[in-house]
């Protein structure tokens, strides 16, 4: 939990969650509190760019896990970390090597937003991104694979229970904004 702090007291705000839950809405959010903004996606995506290969859920995966295999489980944190300068929110926090490192270099508090399956689902494909799941049981089955145990793998059930503080986004987007203004 928050340590009866606000939440933009920490300079460093970490952001774990399932797909389609409003982490991106949760760092737009921060950044126009002026925080500035890293992904840890971001930095799958340039790999994936360097290769040649379409940033789709499939391969944003499959390469992460690859970087983390080759390069040790927390190497995205420790990539992104050269973008952070000041207050920073530091988005799509898988494993949890990535939450370590970043708590390892203090003032650093970790977010987890979740919502309904049903709701991140419609969301996913509002936003018109390659999911890589055109239906229901295809978007929970890609979940599954964030799910892993293993040491070099997505471990996102992992990451929200490290969380300090916990959204449920479950309704409009207004809804969301007023609790975070709530949490400061």
């Amino acid at each position: 939990m928050l340590e009866k702090k606000k939440l933009t007291a920490y300079k460093l705000i970490g952001l774990t969650g399932t797909n389609g839950a409003g982490k991106g809405e949760v760092a737009n959010f921060l950044k126009r509190k002026g925080y500035g903004y890293v992904s840890l996606s971001d930095v799958i995506r340039e790999e994936l760019r360097s290769k040649g290969l379409e940033a789709s859920r499939d391969h944003l995966i499959a390469c992460g896990n690859e970087l983390r295999e080759k390069f040790g489980p927390d190497v995205l944190a420790r990539r992104a970390a050269a973008g952070i300068h000041g207050p920073t929110v530091i988005d799509s926090i898988r494993n949890p090597a990535e939450v370590a490192f970043l708590r390892s270099l203090g003032n650093f508090v970790l977010v987890a937003v979740d919502a309904p399956l049903e709701v991140r689902f419609e969301r996913a494909r509002k936003r018109g991104r390659n999911e890589s799941a055109s239906t229901l049981e295809e978007f929970r089955r890609k979940e599954e694979q964030e799910k892993t145990r293993e040491e070099t793998g997505q471990q996102l059930d992992l990451c929200l229970k490290l969380a300090d503080l916990t959204i449920i986004n479950d309704g409009s987007l207004e809804e969301l904004w007023q609790k975070l203004e709530e949490l400061g």
